[in-house]
């Protein structure tokens, strides 16, 4: 058969993005169709009634998913893919909910493994008498830490504190991009009732009174949720998510949603490219982009991101911050954008550890709602000594490592003056990067509608490595491939289980395979800085912990980070 030069164009993307009439006429033109390409069907299903697919088709088609039938093969396939094709037409007159998950929960726990059972009660390092400053404005870059105290002793209060971040928000926020919707009425109301409860004893704890801003996928009663993306922004979510309710439970006071890649993707959103606040020319990486700008900028005291592959470490590394992403299914993501239901994980970004410990206290656990979380206690142990510890290195990809291969060298430097004595150790042997389309699978089925609605036109990110393209070339993954690629997932968590069972802690680069293996196995990571380039932007390393050990983890980060100066440096925006 013929090739059609058009579809050349297509695929070659010298042509603009079609509707979907037109991609219909297109294949329909070259004897091709859509619908036998795997996981597809959505153009036939939107053209032609009477349409069939074809021996000639599924020729096609085989060149796509690389298989080759026979022509009596093809013969015999024709009913059943022609009666399939009338079940995805029906299927596609539900209208599926965001919020509305797969019948199959992803989990990353093996068969054999075992955790902590007992909650120990929350403890803290005592800190000296902190004090106000001279310049009032540095409060806005203390730790959540030196805040608490300040409010429960009374020294500010919630109101004053929540008026300076509202008047950063304000002054800065424009310049950084980093602010979708000010929570201000919202806020002044919650900061009144913290002083108020404050005042007559009734403290919650470490986050009463501390201003924070939302990634603007977590849903907010009677507050726009825009996901960042044009389609969305005027969406309003009737209720909390999870996370939005725990941490108003705890006191805290929401001053603003901040901003985030559009479908979480990226620093693009239909406001434009979220700042990076070292560099206001730069980009702050993404997609918690807008939660990195702000707790760096001192516009937040901290905020919450999510990350499906990157979204907390990157950012938190381009903005000098620190970052936890917790183990998959450790806090509830009820009430967010879900753009992977496997790889979905939400988490703080906050100015120190320690504040990430404080914050990951208040939002983790089961809420009965979403069903991918376990009830694994946190106890957080500050006292604990990083020597009783077994901590290894990626030894392999630190010399791999061409990124940050001086401020790496000196952090395995300064945590062997620790007295840390570093296991080298290897990530399994396994394709990762040729799996990580189940990402790109289930995204594309979060976002079906807008597919096939043509809004993905609305976005304004339309480059071959934006959502828009991703979504539509999702179509072609092969359900037996998705099934396939996470087989394979289970060989890669059996694998990182055993290299795990030699260590409680590793430390690795913030970038490369660490971080794709480690977001498909769901284990716990923690973003630190560890300096600055040459060029004056932060840098930073990253410290991996087995499943729902965010304690070790966070552990050893924290003794790492209580040797620099890195964390208490801010930009000057």
């Amino acid at each position: 058969m013929r090739k059609d030069k058009r579809i050349s164009n297509l695929f070659n993307n010298k042509t603009k993005v079609m509707d979907r009439r037109s991609f219909v006429s297109y294949f329909s033109a070259a004897g091709l169709s859509t619908s036998l390409f795997p996981g597809v069907l959505y153009a036939i299903a939107q053209g032609n009634q009477e349409e069939k697919i074809t021996k000639e088709m599924v020729m096609q088609a085989e060149k796509i998913t690389g298989l080759s039938f026979t022509d009596a093969e093809r013969e015999m396939m024709l009913n059943g893919l022609n009666r399939r094709l009338k079940s995805y037409k029906k299927i596609r007159k539900i209208r599926l909910d965001n919020s509305v998950p797969p019948a199959i929960n992803f989990t990353p726990v093996l068969p054999d493994m075992e955790f902590e059972k007992e909650k120990k009660p929350f403890k803290l390092d005592d800190y000296p008498d902190v004090k106000i400053p001279t310049n009032i404005e540095e409060i806005a870059f203390y730790p959540v830490v030196y805040l608490a105290q300040l409010i429960k002793s009374r020294k500010i209060s919630s109101v004053e504190l929540t008026g300076i971040y509202l008047r950063r928000l304000k002054r800065y926020g424009s310049k950084l991009k980093c602010v979708i919707t000010l929570t201000e009425e919202l806020a002044m109301r919650q900061a009144k009732k913290a002083d108020e409860e404050i005042k007559n004893g009734k403290y919650k704890g470490p986050l009463h009174g501390i201003p924070w801003g939302a990634k603007d996928l977590l849903a907010t009663k009677g507050i726009k949720t825009t996901w960042g993306a044009k389609p969305y922004k005027n969406q309003i979510i009737d209720e909390d998510a999870t996370v939005v309710r725990r941490l108003k439970k705890s006191g805290a006071v929401l001053v603003a949603k901040l901003s985030m890649g559009a479908l979480a993707m990226g620093d693009v959103w239909f406001g434009g490219k979220t700042r990076n606040p070292w560099n206001i020319k730069q980009g702050s990486s993404g997609s918690s982009a807008g939660s990195a700008a702000a707790t760096s900028a001192g516009l937040v005291g901290f905020a919450i991101g999510t990350e499906t592959l990157g979204s907390i470490i990157s950012p938190s590394t381009r903005c000098g911050v620190t970052g936890l992403r917790p183990t998959f299914g450790r806090v509830s993501r009820y009430g967010a954008m879900a753009l992977s239901w496997s790889m979905d994980k939400i988490g703080p970004i906050c100015r120190c550890v320690e504040d990430c410990a404080v914050v990951f206290n208040a939002i983790y656990g089961p809420d009965g709602k979403d069903g991918t979380v376990v009830d694994v206690p946190f106890n957080w142990r500050p006292d604990v000594k990083v020597t009783d510890l077994k901590i290894g290195y990626l030894k392999t990809e630190f010399e791999k490592d061409r990124r940050n291969r001086k401020n790496n060298s000196r952090t395995l430097e300064k945590l062997h003056d620790m007295g840390i004595d570093l296991i080298p150790v290897k990530l399994p042997d396994y394709p990762v990067n040729d799996i990580s389309f189940i990402l790109s699978a289930e995204a594309a089925a979060a976002f079906d509608e807008l597919t096939r609605s043509n809004r993905d036109d609305l976005l304004v990110r339309q480059t071959r490595g934006a959502w828009p393209n991703s979504f539509r070339t999702s179509r072609f993954i092969p359900a037996v491939e998705y099934i396939q690629a996470n087989r394979i997932r289970t060989l890669l968590m059996k694998a990182m289980a055993e290299m795990m069972s030699e260590i409680d802690v590793y430390v690795a680069p913030s970038f490369g395979k660490n971080l794709l293996v480690t977001n498909l196995t769901g284990h716990p990571a923690v973003v630190v800085p560890n300096g600055f380039d040459e060029k004056g932007n932060p840098t930073s390393i990253t410290f991996t912990g087995n499943l729902y050990e965010e304690d070790k983890v966070l552990l050893v980060a924290k003794a790492y980070q209580e040797t620099t100066d890195f964390h208490l440096k801010h930009p000057e925006v």
